[in-house]
């Protein structure tokens, strides 16, 4: 399992009650067609009150008694959400939304490092953002992260050690210290850097030495479609192309359309509803439909990922090889609480082009690999002539 210090984890995730991002503002599909509002947009008077609506309004009601009886609203609102039974609803505050709101933009607050929990459950850092306190500080890939401000890290879940890392629970902003213990080797030594604000490299393209063009996606952050549509154009014309969306959480949907639409001519890549109400996402006309291309999943691979995936599988675009994604295929909608923090509620659920829901089940790619997966894919791409 692997991270980094990039997203405000939610709370749900904190917590370990959940293993996934629910999006922001625009949702599954609200950013697509503009139909899902935003925390600070209401719908039309004349409007009829939908359950989704309803729903909403319970949880505003639960929060305002309670700030009327001089506690916890936020409590209250999870209250609220947990009877209802929401797998995937959650709260956030004020400040814990709009944090994450800015790392979909592609901005976060933090050191510049990547990790990875090693089997043996030591966290390791996996990589260093060029130009980070991380990089100045003189941190390299492969250092050993022993420490976060006194807490040991050791077998601790990557997410966890990511939220220390951001300094998630005091909030901290950028200029805010944290003191790191490291070890290389038969070296052991702590420092202190200030975290930064930073912008992220959701999507990094390489080259192989057989002359594959690997494209990794971390997320959808703003801007991601673009870039892989960038990516594809610049790849060698008689090369394969895979696509590793192993470990990606999720992000915004107009991004992962984007993405899919680099590799797709037109037509569907999802189905979904709210409040019963069916819908679609289209991909865009133009995209390289005659390169071979194989995605690569894992049980990290979520949400708008999942969406990504399936769309290729179901239209034949590409092979999937990997393990099974992790199974949230849900639509969530935003709204704006009395004390001002966030209350997201699931809507509706999505599905492939072919009708086929993913939410709970995830998705099976066409070829099982775990262990050296890259290699596998790029044998499985050796042997796929261009159409």
């Amino acid at each position: 399992m692997s991270g980094r210090d990039l997203f405000c984890q939610p709370r749900r995730i904190r917590r370990g009650a959940a293993l996934t991002l629910v999006f922001a503002s625009v949702l599954v599909a609200g950013a697509a067609t503009g139909s899902l509002p935003g925390p600070d947009r209401k719908s039309s008077p004349a409007t009829p009150r939908s359950t989704t609506a309803a729903r909403h309004e319970q949880v505003a009601e639960a929060a305002a008694e309670a700030m009327a009886d001089g506690k916890s609203p936020m409590e209250a609102a999870e209250r609220a959400v947990s009877r209802s039974g929401d797998r995937w609803g959650a709260v956030y505050s004020e400040g814990e939304y709009e944090e994450f709101e800015e790392a979909l933009d592609g901005r976060y607050t933090g050191v510049g490092l990547w990790a990875r929990r090693e089997r043996d459950g030591r966290i390791e850092v996996s990589r260093v953002r060029s130009g980070s306190p991380a990089a100045a500080a003189g941190i390299r890939a492969g250092d050993r992260l022993r420490s976060v401000d006194g807490e040991r890290v050791d077998g601790r879940p990557v997410t966890e050690v990511v939220s220390l890392l951001r300094g998630d629970a005091t909030d901290a902003p950028a200029g805010t210290e944290v003191r790191l213990g490291l070890e290389r080797g038969t070296h052991a030594w702590s420092l202190t850097v200030r975290r930064a604000r930073l912008s992220t490299d959701s999507v990094t393209a390489h080259r192989t030495a057989d002359g594959v063009t690997v494209i990794r996606i971390d997320s959808f952050t703003k801007g991601s479609g673009d870039a892989v549509q960038a990516a594809v154009r610049r790849a060698p014309a008689d090369g394969g192309i895979i696509l590793d969306l192993r470990g990606n959480s999720g992000g915004l949907v107009t991004e992962a359309v984007g993405a899919a639409s680099a590799f797709l001519d037109g037509g569907l890549v999802a189905t979904y509803d709210v409040d019963g109400d069916q819908r679609a996402l289209h991909a865009e006309p133009g995209g390289d439909t005659a390169r071979p291309l194989v995605a690569l999943v894992d049980g990290g691979t979520m949400s708008a990922a999942e969406l990504v995936t399936g769309a290729l599988q179901d239209r034949g675009r590409a092979v999937v090889v990997g393990s099974r994604t992790f199974g949230k295929g849900s639509v969530q909608m935003p709204s704006r609480l009395p004390d001002g923090s966030v209350a997201e509620l699931t809507v509706g659920h999505y599905r492939t082009p072919s009708g086929r829901g993913v939410d709970g089940r995830g998705i099976t790619p066409d070829l099982d690999a775990d262990a050296r997966a890259l290699e596998r894919a790029e044998t499985v791409l050796s042997g796929l002539a261009p159409e």
